[in-house]
């Protein structure tokens, strides 16, 4: 990807030639913001509603963010130093350095593209430290994007996610790339909480198990053994679609639990049955409710109703090993 003239040379110049190389290489996102300002300033433009203008800014700002994220990664880009010889995890040094290999990202702004040093070997990948300074993600989706994904597919169907994620971003993505995502951040929850393990309570803090299931309507082949011989003996009351109440065979169980400390807020006869208050326009002042902290959670769709208790009972065991809590 191109670079525009002139930043290359920041850093070779002084501390005052480097700020002004800089701040040169944001061209295009002033003249992106003048494009804006030039698009309000039109007779024009006073013609339109609340609504269209609305709209027009949405679509201007968007542009912008992502050409000023562009142009921050193309000065990168420029300043970038060669480095010693680079050895990947595989132990291997690479010495040859090949400037301009590009990469796209999508990002919550838009795409962009990210232009690196590669350092190289016949026989073995390139390595790019450049990426690791950024955090890219090895697929084409921002951590963003992905963050996106995983708050949005739960809610629904994967075709509601991303359109919930255009709404909110005007970045499209399509169904196979949602659930790759989600599948890849569903892959990291186990090694999330077991970097965030809460520490011990003190011990007149309750320490509260719960525990729960959900059916979730299944493929024909991903049904337990003993669910799937159900469903092959039981008959279809309707041809075309199942009765009310009909739903045998057809779910596997999500089994849930959670594990968290719980400060004990004490009641009195007065809090569950209270006097009739005198103005019944006035609300009684509203006590503190229990607030749960140090949540930990897990779920599984393949471990059965023991194994998931067990976990559940380990982390207790772990915060309280003597089971005073």
């Amino acid at each position: 990807m191109a670079v525009e003239p002139g930043i290359a040379g920041d850093q070779a110049g002084g501390a005052g030639d480097a700020e002004s190389g800089g701040t040169r290489a944001f061209g295009r996102s002033r003249a992106c913001f003048e494009e804006l300002i030039t698009t309000l300033a039109d007779p024009e433009g006073g013609r339109l509603t609340h609504a269209r203008m609305e709209e027009q800014l949405t679509a201007l700002s968007r542009e912008l963010v992502r050409t000023l994220h562009q142009d921050s990664l193309d000065l990168r880009t420029a300043r970038e130093q060669r480095r010693s010889p680079v050895t990947g995890s595989d132990r291997v040094r690479r010495g040859i350095v090949e400037p301009g290999h590009d990469r796209g990202l999508a990002t919550v702004f838009g795409e962009v593209t990210v232009t690196r040093m590669a350092y190289r070997r016949r026989g073995v990948p390139n390595l790019y430290p450049a990426d690791a300074v950024l955090n890219l993600p090895v697929v084409k989706h921002s951590h963003g994007l992905a963050r996106l994904a995983a708050v949005e597919a739960p809610r629904g169907s994967f075709e509601e996610a991303a359109a919930a994620i255009t709404r909110a971003t005007g970045a499209r993505a399509g169904k196979r790339q949602l659930e790759q995502l989600a599948i890849a951040v569903a892959a990291g929850v186990d090694a999330y909480y077991a970097a965030h393990r809460p520490a011990p309570a003190a011990s007149d803090v309750l320490l509260v198990m719960s525990y729960d299931g959900k059916g979730i309507v299944m493929r024909p082949g991903a049904l337990r053994e003993a669910t799937a011989k159900a469903a092959a003996r039981a008959g279809r009351k309707l041809a075309t679609r199942l009765s009310p109440g009909e739903k045998n065979g057809r779910k596997r169980m999500a089994e849930l639990g959670c594990v968290y400390d719980c400060a004990p807020v004490p009641r009195t006869a007065a809090d569950i049955i209270a006097r009739p208050a005198r103005n019944p326009g006035q609300p009684r002042p509203a006590r503190a409710a229990p607030a749960a902290a140090g949540k930990w959670l897990t779920s599984s769709i393949t471990s059965d109703i023991p194994a998931v208790i067990a976990a559940g009972f380990a982390e207790a065991d772990r915060r309280d090993p003597a089971r005073e809590r």
